[in-house]
């Protein structure tokens, strides 16, 4: 049995009869200890299907399921890493991991859970700004606490949605070495969302494109049989890899193409004409105003 599993899901937004359909016919089979990236186009459902697995929504058709059992809800079995980093401005680095692990083991000692939060922020190099507030951190140190406070719940899949998209270049080729690392030395489930195919193939094992909307559904995934460690650099004089970032592209340029929609309709302009102000104002009785040629109408009246 796969340890995520989604089977014929599909999700729409609106009031009925009025409804856009987002997702459609979504099939997806993710095993223990397998990082899979989703890659598709802004606006394509990527945030939507995420919000599923983690159960901050649920399908309109389907199942999404967790080592068997329909996920109906949010759990701490699954920790998710915002792009917004969503931490709570009034505590500390160590206060905003410490609270996600008092919430997922209660029945731990005080020490117990310490040794959590501390081990954490230490994995994401964190240790001397640990009392500090996200106010006083960078944008990319910040998602690093998001990054440390999800995995201190210990979840059983972590999701990524598009983590690293408010970062710079530099931060963002960063922190995806940090987590290239931090899952090879978990051995984490992960589900990877974004919009980069390049930085899916560096950090997958497997990756999924999702189709343009509407009616989003999943293409063919292509296995990264890349070796890892993987050098950033090296990458691009592989075949192999220019060989995936087609097949990707080409999937997802093709199914851009193919969702495009015309719409035909009678647009009614108003006369913005620059009025003529070479005709003088006492040239049509009552008027004051300068003219537009338009607005002269010559007609011949016999008597």
């Amino acid at each position: 049995m796969s340890l995520l599993e989604l089977k014929s899901v599909s999700k729409g937004f609106g009031p009925p009869g009025a409804r856009a359909e987002v997702l459609r016919g979504i099939n997806l089979s993710i095993e223990e200890g397998e990082f899979v990236a989703i890659v598709g186009y802004s606006g394509a459902g990527k945030t939507t299907l995420i919000s599923l697995i983690a159960g901050l929504i649920l399908p309109d058709t389907g199942t999404v399921s967790l080592r068997g059992v329909e996920i109906v809800g949010p759990g701490p079995d699954r920790g998710i890493v915002f792009q917004n980093y969503s931490l709570l401005p009034w505590l500390t680095v160590f206060e905003n991991v410490s609270l996600a692990v008092e919430q997922c083991f209660p029945d731990w000692t005080p020490e117990q859970r310490l040794e959590q939060a501390e081990r954490y922020i230490r994995m994401v190099h964190l240790e001397s700004a640990a009392l500090k507030r996200p106010s006083e951190l960078s944008g990319g140190m910040r998602q690093r606490v998001s990054v440390a406070r999800a995995l201190a719940m210990e979840p059983e899949i972590l999701l990524l949605d598009e983590p690293f998209g408010a970062l710079d270049a530099l931060t963002r080729a960063t922190l995806q070495d940090e987590l290239a690392r931090i899952c090879q030395d978990t051995q984490t489930t992960v589900v990877l969302i974004t919009n980069d195919p390049d930085e899916g193939i560096y950090l997958a094992d497997r990756i999924v494109p999702l189709s343009a909307s509407p009616s989003a559904t999943f293409g063919p995934s292509v296995e990264i049989d890349l070796p890892r460690p993987r050098d950033r650099k090296g990458l691009n004089h592989l075949t192999r890899f220019k060989e995936i970032r087609r097949e990707l592209t080409d999937y997802l340029v093709a199914s851009s193409r193919s969702k495009r929609l015309e719409v035909r309709r009678t647009l009614v302009l108003p006369d913005i004409e620059p009025e003529d102000l070479s005709i003088p104002r006492s040239a049509i009785a009552g008027r004051t105003r300068p003219i537009r040629r338009s607005e002269i109408k010559r007609e011949t009246v016999e008597i």
